[in-house]
């Protein structure tokens, strides 16, 4: 077999080193399976930010079982695969981390246990696929695509994050484990918010209608990415959450409801869009959609037929696809080309790659005896138990002869069409890109001829993960039944799609022409929220101080105002006092308004060190003089450097109009009273000591300092206080350069 590189370099190290890590997470994985398949429920958890009631938690089950042997042992053959096909690349090293990286936020995904962990992995998948789909970020393609991925995929997860606060709220807990044992939340009164939300976040990770315009585009990442996202990791992770949260949010008629038309109409959709490809890696794009969309409607039902066949076509699915897309990559990789009217009897040239599509595109088309049969059934079986069942099943039979037709158009006419001389000629790629696609092929078969051994991964994961009495059973021979005879029909739909193919080809083409795209509408989407940024940026960022000051203030009372108006505080004002005290609040009074007195900065400078001489001898006479030295100190100096940078400044030129003196005038009377009447709502009800309980009992025995102001700014809260003479310095240097800078235009 000849050779496609030159012995492995220092590069090629990275990927098998990944590769053999991969392999021994599925090992370790594999491990704790017998206890798995036994009932147990593994669970692990550390404190994470207790008061909030988060902790760092995993769990393994049985679906989270079947999903992480997925990401670890196809994970291994794809850092393989990633070798011997871009292993001289001079960034391979940088691409098998964004590559292991994505594998273990898939994989921290799956086992999270709490949903606070479980979201921060669900957020790392869309940070790292960004990187991936634009590895190649020299084209503009590749790194538009990304962007949309992310930004589709993270504005999901927002609404995510907010269904699962309500979630935390509803159930009382974050922790999955605590939240499945519960029962579900179906009668709560935030079911629909939590549904909606929880739905929004896995429509756009899984890419259903109206989200799945990014998944074909994210074709623009590298080969073993795309085999890699779209059979065992990203896109899974929205339907691994409607099946994870399926005890707990399922068997409503709105649940049902949604993901039945969504599923029905996204595997029929893209099957549509499948056939209609002429690039042999985009056509697997749509099919990945039909998986997705398939699963998704399946997990709409309640019985066990219905989720025995979303378990086991997901299976199917991670098997065939990643096969196949690492046989496209081969073909590309050999070839130049993945346009199939480029292809023709490449079987000679690539018997191994041939052997590899034929195995994985008869599991996708159903063919007995793959395992992809098997799933097929029960598909056909389960679709008479859910919601619609005479649609349902239709749309099933459509969707399975498209993707007969999609299997033998992609897999096999390559190899055994017409011989067809590519723009290289061919020849048979190394044995990394080989033993992926052979091995999850023969896998295939292997699960097929010999069902029961899958059977108990997929009966723990319906029966306990999904809360189902029992899993229906895995037979590659059913008898002459229902589902028997919607195979065959399948069989010969698919082939008259198949041989129609170039008609049905033209008009799919000629029938979408006619239709709005989600693509284009998606750059237009994105024109007109950066035009309505730039209308924002207008009118908010003026350039004037003025301006931001008064919306400042104009916030602080609005929120303060509105607070008070609404919480309906009782306050309680005490007008005795010494005359000391009231000799102090006539002094800053006085101090105040000569603040507000115009045309003198020296005046207001003096003003404002008068009333911070007042708030001293308040501390003073409530006995806290280390607070009030260091306040007069504070007055003091801020008067002194006040009135030196006020001597670089020209005279006041006063240039406000009387209706805006007013408003200002009113904006701060309005923020005075708010905040007066804030503060004595505050001092109108007892002070809650916690806090100063735990600074007294520990400024001296923990900090070992007497004065407990001066131990909680510099030991308690000392990186707080470093922060603030950060800013304070900061803001200090911007005052110096803005005086140094010289008169432009005729203005200071």
């Amino acid at each position: 077999m000849p050779s496609d590189h030159s012995a492995p370099g220092a590069s090629r190290v990275w990927g098998y080193a990944a590769a053999l890590i991969s392999l021994g997470l599925a090992i370790a994985v594999a491990m704790q399976a017998q206890a798995v398949l036994g009932g147990e429920v593994l669970l692990a958890s550390w404190a994470w930010a207790p008061s909030l009631g988060i902790s760092l938690g995993f769990m393994l089950d049985g679906l989270s079982l079947i999903f992480a042997l997925l990401i670890t042992g196809i994970g291994a053959l794809i850092f393989l695969y990633a070798t011997g096909y871009m292993g001289d690349h001079p960034q391979f090293g940088r691409f098998v981390l964004f590559l292991f990286l994505f594998m273990l936020s898939m994989l921290g995904l799956v086992l999270a246990r709490d949903l606070i962990t479980l979201f921060v992995f669900w957020e790392l998948t869309s940070v790292t696929s960004y990187l991936l789909i634009g590895f190649n970020n020299d084209q503009p393609k590749a790194r538009r695509n990304a962007l949309q991925a992310l930004l589709v995929t993270g504005g999901g997860g927002l609404a995510l994050l907010a269904g699962f606060i309500l979630i935390g709220m509803a159930a009382g807990s974050h922790d999955l484990a605590q939240i499945l044992a519960s029962g579900g939340l179906q009668d709560h009164p935030l079911y629909l918010p939590i549904l909606g939300l929880v739905l929004l976040g896995a429509f756009t990770k899984s890419a259903q209608f109206p989200f799945h315009f990014w998944l074909p585009n994210a074709m623009a990442a590298p080969t073993p990415v795309s085999a890699y996202l779209h059979s065992a990791t990203m896109v899974k992770a929205g339907v691994y959450l409607l099946a994870r949260l399926h005890p707990t949010l399922g068997d409503t008629a709105a649940w049902s409801g949604t993901l039945t038309a969504a599923g029905l109409l996204t595997a029929v959709m893209a099957s549509v869009f499948a056939l209609r490809q002429s690039d042999l890696k985009q056509a697997l794009a749509y099919t990945t959609l039909m998986a997705l969309g398939t699963i998704t409607l399946f997990l709409a039902g309640g019985s066990p037929y219905a989720l025995t066949a979303a378990i086991t076509f997901l299976i199917v699915h991670s098997l065939y696809k990643a096969a196949l897309f690492m046989v496209v990559g081969a073909i590309d990789h050999a070839t130049g080309t993945r346009e199939v009217a480029h292809l023709g009897g490449l079987r000679r040239a690539m018997p191994l790659t041939a052997l590899a599509a034929a195995l994985a595109a008869a599991s996708m088309a159903g063919l007995p005896p793959m395992l992809g049969w098997i799933g097929k059934e029960l598909l056909y079986a389960g679709a008479g138990t859910l919601p619609v069942p005479g649609l349902v099943t239709a749309g099933v039979l459509l969707a399975n002869a498209l993707m007969f037709a999609v299997a033998g158009i992609v897999a096999l006419r390559p190899f055994w069409g017409q011989p067809i001389a590519p723009p290289h000629p061919p020849h048979e790629v190394g044995w990394q890109m080989l033993a992926g696609p052979l091995l999850l092929g023969v896998l295939g078969l292997g699960c097929g001829l010999a069902a029961g051994l899958l059977q108990p991964f997929v009966s723990v994961a319906v029966t306990i993960s999904l809360d189902q009495p029992h899993a229906a059973d895995l037979h590659l021979w059913a008898g002459l039944n229902l589902p028997f005879a919607l195979s065959l029909a399948t069989f010969a739909l698919g082939t008259l799609i198949c041989l129609a193919r170039d008609t049905l080809r033209r008009a799919i083409a000629a029938g979408l022409a006619r239709l709005p795209g989600f693509d284009p509408g998606w750059d237009r989407f994105l024109d007109g929220f950066r035009a309505f940024a730039l209308w924002q940026s207008r009118l908010i960022q003026t350039g004037r101080l003025s301006h931001y000051l008064t919306a400042t203030f104009v916030t602080l009372a609005l929120t303060l105002g509105v607070t008070l108006i609404l919480k309906r505080p009782v306050i309680a004002i005490a007008l005795s006092a010494s005359p000391l005290l009231w000799l102090i609040a006539g002094f800053t009074l006085a101090g105040a308004v000569l603040a507000l007195v115009p045309g003198s900065r020296i005046a207001n400078i003096a003003g404002i060190g008068t009333v911070g001489i007042g708030v001293a001898l308040i501390f003073i006479l409530f006995g806290a003089p280390d607070v009030a030295t260091t306040q007069l100190m504070v007055e003091t100096l801020s008067a002194v450097l006040f009135g030196i940078a006020m001597l670089r400044l020209p005279g006041i030129i006063e240039r406000r109009s009387p209706r805006k003196q007013l408003l200002h005038a009113g904006i701060a009377l309005a923020v005075g009273l708010c905040v007066t009447l804030t503060i004595l709502a505050i001092v109108s009800h007892p002070l809650d000591r916690h806090i100063t309980r735990f600074f007294e009992e520990g400024s001296y025995a923990q900090a070992h300092g007497l004065n407990i102001v001066n131990v909680i700014l510099v030991d308690f809260r000392a990186f707080d206080t470093f922060g603030e003479l950060t800013v304070v310095l900061l803001a200090a240097i911007g005052a110096y350069a803005l005086l140094k800078r010289k008169a432009a235009g005729g203005r200071e």
